[in-house]
């Protein structure tokens, strides 16, 4: 594609080798209505079965292929699309048909009013394994964040360009898409959107999640609030902790230099040791500082680009 496209539809896949066609279907009819130019980018994250083959069998020059040498998880794969993306509005679905590509164009309408619009399964096609804990964590993270929508975790998505190029996603975090890029002062709206039962293949959804999507909320609450200072969070309990032990420390010279023994009291132990804590706080902050301003979230390998290959790389 010598022109850069107006959209970029980023579909994460793994082991969806039974929907992959019938979704480049449905999404080639409702795209081509629109008019506008478009990339099409799967980014296949270490399918085991024959999700690649598949994708690759499909003669289209606007539909673009990223393979994973092995699967690194939904949040690698988006991050990888993102970055990819040539379009100035990108949009994210799942590669399982339970979206909707008619749904296209709503977002397309909605965007205009907002920075990103999310879509919302109001009425999902899941097993209750699926949507209580979803219920749940949808309403735990609307109150911690702030956020007023509804769906959290539905990949169905469309940004404005500058959106995704400023989110840095790794691990799980994916889920909280919408509270990040509250967080960094972009406007947030919501549809809902028509959710259908997943007919082929299996649902990657497993116990497991519930735990990590706890812990993805305490990640998200602390990026939100001192990511960009966390010497804020832990030098603020160094300087707790280290205050405590110096007011005993002050607290013991002063019976000491009345002639009282302070050695054999466990006061004197306390005193030193929430010092000693103190400081080790302070320094876990400073280093936290570093590594806020060095790394590098690039946490996959690919193992098949056709971009790299279409610049002759």
């Amino acid at each position: 594609m010598s022109n850069k496209p107006h959209l970029s539809i980023i579909v994460p896949v793994h082991n969806e080798e039974e929907n992959i066609l019938e979704l480049y279907e449905k999404l080639y009819n409702t795209l081509s209505i629109i008019e506008k130019t478009y990339e099409l980018i799967f980014v296949d994250d270490g399918s085991t079965d024959n999700t690649f083959e598949k994708i690759k069998s499909i003669k289209d020059s606007k539909v673009k292929v990223v393979r994973f040498q092995r699967n690194y998880g939904k949040a690698a794969a988006l991050s990888c699309g993102f970055k990819k993306a040539k379009g100035d509005i990108v949009i994210t679905l799942d590669g399982d048909l339970q979206d909707d590509p008619k749904e296209i164009p709503r977002f397309l309408e909605e965007l205009k009013k907002y920075d990103m619009v999310s879509g919302w399964k109001s009425k999902r096609h899941d097993p209750i394994s699926k949507t209580v804990p979803s219920r749940f964590f949808n309403w735990l993270t609307r109150l911690i964040t702030g956020v007023k929508i509804n769906d959290f975790n539905c990949g169905y998505k469309a940004y404005n360009k500058y959106v995704v190029k400023n989110i840095n996603l790794y691990g799980e975090l994916h889920r909280y898409i919408p509270a990040l890029a509250y967080w960094k002062g972009y406007t947030v709206g919501e549809i809902e959107v028509e959710h259908h039962p997943r007919i082929h293949g299996e649902s990657k959804y497993g116990a497991e999640r519930l735990l990590k999507g706890f812990l993805d909320l305490i990640t998200v609450t602390f990026l939100m609030m001192y990511k960009k200072r966390p010497l804020h969070v832990f030098g603020g309990i160094g300087i707790l902790l280290g205050l405590s032990g110096v007011i005993i420390s002050l607290y013991l010279m002063t019976l000491w230099v009345t002639g009282i023994k302070i050695g054999d009291r466990p006061l004197l132990m306390l005193g030193i040791l929430l010092i000693v804590i103190g400081a080790q706080f302070i320094s876990l902050g400073l280093i936290g500082e570093l590594i806020t301003n060095s790394r590098n979230n690039d946490d996959y390998i690919i193992k098949y680009d056709s971009y790299e290959l279409e610049n002759g790389r």
